[in-house]
Formats: structure tokens, sequence, C-alpha cells
């Protein structure tokens, strides 16, 4: 007599897209160093800190290198994030300490961006002529000439559009000194550029600035 044996159904798992992935879900991955955790951050938080990069740097190219030495202060470091519902600001506080970083080797050495017009910043200001082009490179060397801490928060509130609270949240400051920084950088901003009347109408015309 032959025995029947009962057919079950086989049952693939199939894994999660990694873009479906909640922030929290996916520090936890990253936390527990799981490979396809790194791929995804990576893909996810980059392009705004390479963004933010630009901006505060003016440079495409020193921009990538702030982001990969941050990624990598993030992977080494992300054992440390004790809410991973906070995973963009546990990402975004490492790129900041970056920028501090080089921002003061920037100031030491008096060094200025904008050497080359290959690497002009993205701000979303559309550069059809020389002109335009040679006032944001102007814009760009006032920005230098700030100290570190103010030009981070003018960066973050003005060009990354970061209300007040989340400014102070990234750098670790109370509000009321984001405020004094703000009040400071768009002060000096402010004499500097309208002592250069072509660029402070290059600069009111602007939609970032508004």
């Amino acid at each position: 007599m032959s025995t029947r044996r009962t057919q079950k159904p086989v049952s693939l798992y199939v894994a999660p897209d990694p873009r479906d992935t909640s922030d929290a879900a996916l520090a936890r991955a990253l936390i527990a160093g799981k490979a396809w955790a790194i791929t995804e951050t990576w893909r996810r938080f980059a392009p705004g800190v390479i963004l933010l990069g630009r901006r505060a740097l003016g440079s495409e190219a020193e921009a990538e290198d702030m982001a990969q030495e941050a990624f990598q202060r993030v992977f080494a470091r992300a054992g440390t994030l004790r809410a991973p519902e906070r995973l963009r600001s546990f990402v975004y506080s490492f790129a900041i300490r970056v920028l501090k970083t080089e921002l003061r080797r920037r100031k030491a050495r008096a060094w200025l961006s904008f050497q080359r017009p290959e690497t002009l910043a993205d701000l979303g200001v559309e550069l059809t002529d020389m002109e335009s082009r040679d006032l944001l490179r102007r814009f760009y060397a006032l920005l230098d000439r700030l100290a570190p801490r103010h030009r981070l928060v003018f960066v973050l509130r003005h060009l990354e559009s970061m209300t007040v609270e989340e400014v102070g949240a990234q750098m670790d400051l109370s509000i009321s000194t984001v405020k004094r920084l703000l009040s400071r950088a768009s002060d000096k901003l402010s004499r500097w550029i309208e002592a250069d009347p072509d660029l402070l109408a290059f600069v009111d015309q602007q939609e970032w600035r508004r």
C-alpha cells in the first residue's frame, strides 16, 4: 500500500524593499550592522547632505568629500543612536560637525572659495551668464568672511530653509543663541552686500534670499 504524502505549499520569503523601511527601522538595522542598511542610509540621506555641503562650502568636490567623511562617522557611531526615529537628525549632526571643522580650517588659512568656475554651488540660482557667476562668487567670498558658526547658522536658516528651532537642534544651540548668531551674520552680510550695488541687486532678486 502506498502512503500518500500531503504536499505543503512552499512559501517563499520576500525581503522588504529597503525604500519602504521607516527611518526608525532603518536605524535599528544600521545599529545591528546590516549591510543593506548602510547602502540605504547613504541612498536616503546623501543627496541632502551633499546639497548642504555645496551650499555651505560652494564646491561640489568638497561637498562630496564632506559627505564621505560624515557618513563614515555615522556608520562608525551608529551604536550611539538612542532614538532610532531621529536618524535624519543623527546623520545631519555629523555633517554639520564636519562642516564646522572645514570652515574653521578655511578661516585659519584665509582661503577663498570659487577659484574655479566649475565649483559654483547649486543654490537654486540659474546662472545664465558670466556676470551672474561672478556675482555669486562675490557673495560666497563674503560668506567666507563670516566666523564658522555664523556662516553655518546663516546657511541652515536661509539656504536650507530650516526653522530657528531646527537650526538649534542640529547645532546643539539654544534658540536665543541661534537668533543672536543669525542676527550678527545677517547684519554683517547686509553691510557688505550694500557696499556692492550690483551684488545687492542680484541677491535681492533670488527666491532663496526671500
